[in-house]
């Protein structure tokens, strides 16, 4: 029944579109980074024909099978003019001969752009041709704000891609059985051998006396209750273990557990693990360090070897996940912006937008990554030349934790871990986030990692469509049925041919967030297994064609995210429910700004455009680079500090990029277009 409905709701999108729009063909220069991810099959994938879980036989050249049952539901061909760049290259090739394609992707903020100047279509002069995408946009106001390009005619230049939404993105992931080897058990630890931490260089973050009470959900998961941080009894375990100098892995670790013991008053007994990796989890920066150093000057007793690194990243040489470091900085030392929606910007509690790169406390807190990594507790192996990632750090046991995407990172532990070996999320950390419901601050865990519109889209090109309107109908009913609740599975689950079935046709379903959500077949999840080890995501976009934009479900990736994996998410999940982990919010939040996401992408004017381009120290090809071998100033000074990078401090720093590379300038810019995006949405919703 629920397939049948969702057929007549396709048949009265077309209907409302205009009819059939059979013979139409639409230019896609679309996909996402690769020649792999886009709509056809290169040579590499296909070699001499694929044959997938759907029983067809694919080639180079072919279209994917999300793309052949959307056109055949649809009544549109689909010639792929891609060019295998992620968006923002793609739109540079296709800029100045727009007329040779009908729908192109772009970064979020060049379409809005390019909007303003005609060369892409206002789809809010077609939202009466797109019922579904306009119940979208109602039912979400954020997301609306993110994508309206102007605030006097409400435009719209691009559709809006999500990751999922609405739920936590990145998270702490750490080898747990590492953690309990560690710290776990009755008396004393010992090994036979072991190393000697380094000389310290990483300071207190969190108070030396005094005590902190802390919210967390308690071991079962069912409720809330509040531990205690007592330094009066404990002392700081970082500034205890710097006056003891360097010690021996062994001493460490009992230092650790004897902290853990008397700082909590024995709430963790004999299972100090948990206060890392429990349900009822309140690590923060300074513990973490502790950890860290237990980690490393242990490496003989966790990987039969002298050495094991820290923190990493995913890829030690590509800078594209080097600034997941920063990113983590942030939920270390309490600073908002670091994983902003966009650029670097988040909403203050005065309800204006700041700019981490202006704040001193960012640089002061990327200081103290940098003393960590002094100490060799974050794996910085590219210096060396070396091409380390997170599968060879995981395979060798040679890394101890990073900050990534649960789903795709923790599928190696059935492809790279051995038994009793376990890679998983943990909560996020505590620290002293200035939200506005205290002056001094509040000691609590709070996650800027929230899924919203992301920074990519796809547009429909002016002149690709100028004269036909069977081709501005035909890009219209795709971006339309896209947010429908059928094209929604469609694109994130591929054809019914790849999902599980009952007797009488209708999808077998079980419930994701509260709602019924399909399963995907017996042969599918083998297929994902032997084709992408797991990984759904690579699986969804180089063999289905799913996933390339629009709204991606998180519950085909839910289904092939390893048990461990779903542990570790599931105790944050449950942290989030009971709110001791906060986060943004997906709307204004007019009584505390502090938790109002910042949108995607702001309307500023094609002159204020202009004038923020021309703020090159700024831009992704500037100093705050997020490219594979691009430099990022964040980076920087984890890796050089702030002395190396040429700043005598963090307000140095921070002045430089006020004053110097017209971040003042550039903050009054994105504050008119938000305060006009704010009187805008007032103005429609009244």
């Amino acid at each position: 029944m629920k397939r049948i409905l969702a057929v007549i709701a396709c048949l009265l999108v077309l209907c409302m579109a205009g009819g059939a729009l059979a013979e139409t063909t639409l230019r896609m220069a679309v996909g996402y980074n690769s020649a792999k991810t886009g709509l056809v099959f290169d040579a590499e994938t296909a070699g001499e024909g694929i044959t997938l879980a759907d029983g067809k036989t694919y080639h180079t050249g072919d279209l994917k099978p999300t793309w052949v049952a959307i056109g055949e539901l649809l009544g549109i061909t689909f010639e792929s003019k891609y060019q295998g760049n992620n968006a923002g290259k793609e739109w540079d090739y296709w800029k100045d001969r727009l007329n040779e394609v009908d729908m192109v992707s772009g970064t979020a903020s060049t379409l809005s752009e390019a909007g303003e100047k005609g060369l892409v279509v206002n789809l809010a002069d077609h939202l009466d041709e797109m019922p579904n995408f306009k119940a979208y946009l109602e039912a979400n106001p954020i997301v609306l704000l993110s994508i309206t390009g102007n605030t006097n005619t409400g435009a719209i230049y691009f559709s809006p891609y999500f990751d999922g939404v609405n739920d936590i993105e990145r998270m702490p992931l750490m080898r747990v059985d590492w953690v309990v080897k560690l710290l776990d058990g009755e008396g004393a630890f010992a090994a036979e051998t072991c190393g000697t931490t380094a000389a310290a260089v990483y300071e207190p973050y969190m108070p030396t006396e005094g005590k902190v009470e802390i919210d967390v959900v308690n071991l079962e998961g069912t409720a809330v209750e509040t531990v205690t941080k007592d330094y009066d009894a404990a002392g700081n375990i970082v500034a205890k273990m710097n006056a003891a100098g360097p010690v021996s892995g062994v001493d460490a670790v009992n230092m650790l557990r004897e902290y853990i013991d008397v700082a909590y008053n024995g709430y963790y007994g004999t299972e100090r693990s948990n206060l890392f990796i429990g349900q009822n989890a309140a690590w923060d920066a300074d513990e973490l360090v502790a950890l860290l150093r237990c980690v490393v000057a242990n490496a003989y007793t966790l990987n039969g070897t002298d050495t094991v690194q820290g923190l990493f990243s995913r890829e030690d040489n590509n800078n594209q996940r080097r600034i997941d470091l920063f990113r983590f900085a942030g939920h270390l030392f309490g600073v908002r912006g670091m994983e902003s929606r966009q650029d670097f910007l988040y909403v203050d509690v005065d309800g204006q937008l700041k700019d981490a790169r202006q704040d001193a406390v960012a640089y002061e807190a990327l200081e103290r990554m940098h003393d960590m990594a002094e100490e060799g507790l974050i794996s910085l192996a590219y210096l060396q030349g070396d091409e380390v990632n997170s599968s060879k750090y995981l395979e060798g046991d040679l890394g101890f934790m990073s900050y990534d995407y649960n789903q795709t990172q923790t599928v190696m532990n059935a492809t790279k871990l051995q038994e009793g070996e376990k890679y998983m999320a943990v909560m996020v950390p505590v620290a002293k986030w200035y939200d506005g419901s205290s002056e001094d601050g509040v000691f609590m865990r709070f996650t800027e990692s929230w899924r919203s519109v992301k920074t990519d889209g796809w547009a429909i090109s002016a002149a690709g469509v100028a004269g036909d309107d069977a081709k501005l109908k035909a890009a219209l009913s795709l971006i339309d049925y896209a947010y429908s609740e059928a094209g929604q599975i469609r694109m994130s689950y591929g054809p019914d041919a790849f999902i599980k079935t009952n007797d009488d046709g209708s999808y077998v379903t079980f419930s994701f967030n509260g709602k019924d959500m399909p399963v995907i077949a017996d042969a599918t999840y083998e297929e994902l297994w032997a084709k992408a080890s797991g990984n759904y995501t690579n699986y969804a976009r180089m063999y289905l064609g799913s996933t390339l934009s629009f709204a991606k479900s998180q519950a085909f990736e839910y289904q092939c995210t390893h048990e461990v994996g779903k542990e570790g998410a599931g105790r944050i999940s449950t942290a989030i429910a009971l709110g001791t982990i906060k986060h943004p919010e997906l709307a204004l939040v007019e009584d505390a700004w502090w938790y109002t996401s910042v949108p995607t992408v702001l309307p500023n004017t094609s002159v204020e455009t202009e004038r923020l381009n021309s703020f090159t120290a700024l831009t992704s090809n500037g100093n705050f680079s997020a490219s594979k071998g691009g430099e990022n100033l964040f980076v920087d000074v984890i890796v050089k500090g702030l002395e190396g990078c040429g700043y005598a401090d963090a307000e140095a720093a921070a002045k430089t990029v006020n004053e110097e590379w017209f971040g003042k300038q550039y903050l009054q810019l994105k504050n008119a277009a938000f305060e006009r995006l704010i009187d805008y949405y007032y103005d429609i919703t009244e």
